[in-house]
């Protein structure tokens, strides 16, 4: 038994040799559906196939989902299908990504001792005067303590990506490795360390490490958001048993204040950082992170609720408890 769908191109140009209809067996998956179109159409890599909702126009982003469950492509008997175009593995976007900040910190605090004070003349109009400590050469404590806790920070979200993600699509489109790793190099990376190493910057005018208590919360608020996103990070991987992908209500720690207590404990261990650092560029930073993440998260409460009904609680804020 099966079924047959018919194939609709959704660009004009469209890909070459689409079939007008699709035979398809009962358990036919996306991938598995991706793969007969690609091998139909002669196309090298089936992750560049995009199938699509006749309804909605949404992808079918979970690979592992059944066609003859998806509703509006059964009432139709349509499915609608795009070249993506070249295709980057999930895996690898993130990995790049974090790796910005990791380039950024090192080299930055490495050339300190020649960048600022060569650049330092022309702004000392506009900024206060440098540490002596910092302007000798060494970073202040708590520049070695910024500079260890954004490392570790980034090091260990390399580590889960590695080790711990698991992601319910192979692929994205290869051009938004730009757009996705842009945010992270340019304001974690770039204009966090370049402000952060400078003698003349707040977490180096700032106190010895720990002498405030900004330092000793901010250090307080970085720990247990860090322990806490990874605890999040690694009953996520878990929830899903292997080969899963398909979407399932989640009860770990903080899910019963959020719908993305990832999101809520990240922007902790960042606060905590900011704390130390006094630094504006990595507020900055946070609060266009946040804004993302909370357009990500309300997209995931919708999608618990409109998947699950009633056996899902419903969540009034995303990220953060009475506030987003």
């Amino acid at each position: 038994m099966g079924f047959t769908l018919k194939v609709t191109n959704r660009a004009r140009k469209g890909l070459k040799g689409l079939p007008p209809a699709i035979e398809l067996p009962d358990d036919a998956t996306v991938e598995f559906t991706k793969r007969e179109i690609a091998r139909a159409t002669k196309t090298s890599d089936f992750n560049r196939i995009g199938i699509f909702d006749p309804v909605s126009k949404k992808t079918l982003k979970d690979r592992n989902a059944l066609l003859r469950e998806q509703e509006p492509v059964m009432k139709h008997g349509e499915i609608i299908v795009k070249d993506l175009g070249p295709q980057i593995s999930w895996r690898l976007v993130y990995l790049c990504e974090y790796f910005g900040p990791l380039v950024f910190h090192p080299f930055f605090a490495g050339v300190r001792n020649h960048l600022y004070p060569a650049v330092y003349p022309f702004v000392k109009s506009f900024v206060p005067a440098p540490n002596p400590v910092a302007s000798s050469g060494a970073l202040t404590s708590v520049q070695q303590a910024a500079f260890v806790m954004i490392m570790a920070h980034f090091v260990k979200r390399e580590l889960e990506v590695l080790f711990v993600h698991k992601f319910s699509a192979n692929t994205m489109p290869a051009a938004f490795i730009v757009r996705n790793s842009v945010f992270y190099w340019l304001c974690a990376g770039l204009l966090g360390a370049l402000e952060i190493y400078a003698p003349f910057s707040p977490a180096a005018r700032a106190g010895d490490f720990l002498s405030s208590p900004l330092d000793v919360l901010g250090l307080g608020l970085y720990v247990f958001g860090e322990l806490c996103n990874a605890n999040v990070h690694w009953y996520l991987s878990r929830l899903r048993k292997p080969g899963e992908t398909a979407r399932k209500i989640p009860t770990g720690l903080g899910f019963s204040l959020v719908t993305c207590p990832n999101y809520m404990f990240e922007i902790i261990a960042w606060i905590g950082i900011i704390l130390i650092t006094r630094s504006p560029n990595l507020v900055i930073f946070i609060c266009i992170g946040s804004y993302y993440m909370y357009n990500w998260g309300w997209g995931k409460e919708k999608a618990y609720r409109k998947q699950f009904g009633d056996k899902y609680k419903k969540k009034r804020s995303v990220m953060l408890p009475g506030l987003l």
